[in-house]
């Protein structure tokens, strides 16, 4: 594995979610703990997290969110199949459940779509590099379809299909959880057809379930990108492996939020209140997770470095 040449993608979800997001995600940026980061539009401090990025030269995304909080899109504010009785998206599950039931309007979903493309455009002064989906809906059955002629309208080259190498060994993900991600998963590679035909890309390898919030340590990063490197090179016709392999790592650095403070339009939720974000932004700036990746010959990049 040493040999190899990994370019990985450490990317920092959920950038303009609140104050101390933003925050955290910068901090940890400034520290080379993060290479990369995806923009919820919608979120409370969105605004504040484009001028962040701007200032730190921080390379941005956009983290399409169809699932959490208010719509950018005025005409779907009101009255759309998007929003449940209190006027907010129907959430991480009720979106999943009101998709199942044929609720969904698709059109509603590529404008909201293309307002919050047009919305990053606003906030960072270009078109997002890569988009990726709040709570995985991109790959969603019908949305991914979507989702990937909105990509294609706007040239955006690069997403995220989060399909994770040996997922299904991590005995410590709670059941419930596990059969969440296991549906991301199955939905992922429902998706690549898709994606390929309207000529997105992604990178060779996703981590970031398995090494979420409290199961976050520089060991459990470690092996999930030697999975990643293993899977690769295994697959690749010997005896050269494919160089160089690029992994992108979804993390969740941040302060706790503080309510009321934080959120899409509905106020922070209970992940962004906990201390597990914390615990990513302490686990990620750890100097031998640093010196790992370079004994590894792992370099951090971005989307448009690939």
């Amino acid at each position: 594995l040493r040999m190899v040449q990994v370019k990985l993608i450490i990317t920092g979800d959920d950038f303009g979610y609140c104050p101390r997001r933003n925050q955290g995600i910068v901090d940890c940026f400034l520290a080379g703990a993060i290479s990369n980061v995806s923009l919820l539009v919608n979120g409370s401090a969105a605004a504040d997290a484009a001028k962040l990025a701007r200032r730190y030269n921080i390379p941005i995304g956009l983290h399409a969110n169809l699932s959490e909080g208010s719509p950018v899109c005025e005409l779907l504010k009101t009255n759309s199949s998007l929003l449940n009785q209190d006027g907010f998206f129907h959430g991480k599950m009720g979106f999943r459940t009101a998709l199942s039931k044929g609720l969904l309007n698709m059109s509603e979903v590529k404008r909201e779509l293309k307002a919050q493309v047009e919305l990053f455009h606003e906030l960072t002064g270009h078109l997002p590099p890569h988009m990726d989906g709040h709570q995985h809906v991109h790959v969603l059955p019908e949305v991914r379809h979507v989702f990937a002629e909105v990509l294609e309208e706007y040239g955006i080259k690069y997403t995220r299909v989060p399909i994770e190498p040996g997922l299904h060994n991590c005995d410590w993900i709670p059941p419930s959880l596990m059969d969440f991600y296991l549906g991301v998963e199955e939905d992922s590679f429902n998706t690549v057809d898709v994606f390929t035909k309207h000529g997105i890309r992604w990178p060779d390898i996703y981590i970031g379930l398995s090494t979420m919030g409290r199961n976050m340590s520089v060991g459990s990063i470690r092996s999930a990108i030697d999975a990643a490197v293993l899977e690769v090179t295994s697959k690749a016709p010997s005896p050269a492996p494919p160089t160089p392999v690029t992994i992108e790592l979804m993390v969740h650095p941040g302060y706790p939020s503080v309510p009321p403070v934080g959120g899409c339009g509905e106020g922070p939720d209970d992940f962004s209140q906990s201390w597990e974000r914390l615990h990513e932004l302490q686990t990620l700036i750890k100097p031998e997770l640093q010196s790992h990746y370079k004994s590894r010959n792992i370099q951090l990049c971005s989307f448009k470095d690939l």
